[in-house]
């Protein structure tokens, strides 16, 4: 191996190290009780001696290895519910401390009805705790940001009307196909899951934004913190 790759390999190291910190720091102050993570696949959450958690995902080990065959190498969190980590309809109302989503709302079709089933699922006080890709620093640098009318009309008319366009999207800016539509098509017919929206933190913070004044959504804001390739955002369901 050359020096230079040497080095690089070195600031990787570092860089994943302090991106690791920073997280912990954030579950560790603001997570405890009893919770859910969606999507954990193989880079769960390190979680403080206080939260204990349970494994969401939309298929169990063998069907996630299925539709992620780059994942054979790696070991895979034990899914404990099989649910749409988008509407959660499994679990009752205000039933768990704690909700982490990480790099998985950007995956979901209508991100404010996310939010909405992810709050009603937290109990007063309890936290929702989001990492969320920054658009300028991951493999959707070439796409453009999701405006807030997008998800507004996601949530009003449903996410039909995009859908198409978003594996469009990803087959020409992302996977940069070099025949998009026959891309496009083989990702629609997979449901293969794609990064369906992308923000940058102004912009999710907008769509924040509209969630709790339009929509009346019950939370605040705790943090919205950078995070390198990603935003971490800790919301909190309101008390009462």
């Amino acid at each position: 191996m050359s020096r230079l790759a040497t080095l690089r390999r070195r600031v990787g190291k570092v860089v994943d190290l302090r991106f690791e910190r920073r997280r912990r720091a954030l579950a560790e102050r603001y997570l405890a009780g009893d919770g859910i993570e969606i999507g954990a696949l193989h880079r769960p959450l390190h979680l403080p001696p206080a939260a204990r958690v349970r494994y969401v995902d939309r298929y169990d080990e063998a069907g996630l290895r299925s539709h992620y065959p780059e994942l054979a190498e790696l070991a895979l969190v034990a899914v404990d519910v099989v649910d749409d980590g988008e509407t959660l309809a499994s679990l009752d109302d205000a039933s768990v401390d704690f909700v982490i989503a990480n790099h998985f709302i950007e995956h979901t079709q209508s991100p404010l009805a996310t939010l909405r089933s992810h709050l009603r699922v937290l109990r007063p006080g309890g936290v929702l705790y989001l990492a969320v890709p920054d658009k300028r620093r991951t493999f959707d640098v070439d796409r453009e940001v999701t405006p807030l009318r997008h998800v507004v009309r996601d949530l009003e008319d449903g996410p039909q009307w995009s859908r198409a366009e978003h594996f469009r999207d990803w087959a020409a800016n992302v996977d940069k196909a070099d025949d998009v539509a026959a891309r496009a098509a083989e990702l629609l017919a997979d449901d293969y899951s794609i990064h369906f929206h992308v923000w940058t933190p102004e912009a999710f913070g907008e769509l924040l934004a509209y969630a709790g004044g339009e929509l009346g959504l019950p939370f605040a804001v705790q943090e919205l913190q950078d995070n390198g390739h990603e935003f971490v955002v800790i919301l909190r369901r309101d008390p009462g």
